[in-house]
C-alpha cells in the first residue's frame, strides 16, 4: 500500500495505462455500470413516491372516519348534557314550587337561567373584542 496525504486517493493498482484500448473499455464499462446504478436510483424513487402516496392516502381515511365518529359522538354528548339541564331546570321548579308556588319557581329558574345566558355573553363579548384588538393593527405591533 502505499501512503497518501489525507483528502487524495491512492491510484488504482492494476489501473491501465491511459490512452489505452483497455482505458475505452474501463470507461465504457464504468459509464454503463453508473447508468444502470441511475436506473434502479430512479425506479427506487418511484417505488418510494407510489409507497408514501398510498400512506398518505390510508391516513387521510382512517383521519376522516375517525373524526366523523368523534364528531358524532360529541354531539351526542351535547344532546345528552342539553336534556340533563332541562331536568335540572325541571327538577329545580319542582323542587321550588311547594316554597313559593309553581310560578314563582318557574321564575325563579328562568331568571337564573338568563342570568347565566347573560354573564356568558358579556363573557364571550370580552373576548371577541381581545380579538378584534388582535387583528385591528393587521398583524403590525403597536409601539
Amino acid at each position: 500500500m502505499q501512503d497518501t496525504p489525507p483528502g487524495q486517493n491512492a491510484p488504482p493498482v492494476d489501473a491501465p495505462a491511459a490512452g489505452g484500448a483497455d482505458a475505452d473499455t474501463g470507461a465504457e464499462d464504468a459509464l454503463t455500470a453508473l447508468r444502470e446504478e441511475i436506473a434502479v436510483l430512479i425506479e427506487d424513487a418511484r417505488t418510494y413516491a407510489e409507497a408514501e402516496a398510498a400512506f398518505q392516502k390510508t391516513r387521510a381515511a382512517i383521519a376522516g372516519k375517525t373524526a366523523g365518529r368523534a364528531l358524532v359522538l360529541l354531539v351526542l354528548a351535547l344532546v345528552l348534557l342539553h336534556i340533563a339541564l332541562i331536568a335540572l331546570a325541571v327538577g329545580a321548579v319542582i323542587a321550588l314550587a311547594p316554597l313559593v308556588s309553581v310560578w314563582g319557581a318557574i321564575a325563579i329558574v328562568v331568571g337564573v337561567l338568563l342570568a347565566g345566558v347573560a354573564a356568558l355573553v358579556l363573557t364571550a363579548r370580552k373576548d371577541g373584542a381581545l380579538l378584534a384588538e388582535l387583528f385591528a393593527g393587521n398583524g403590525k405591533a403597536d409601539a
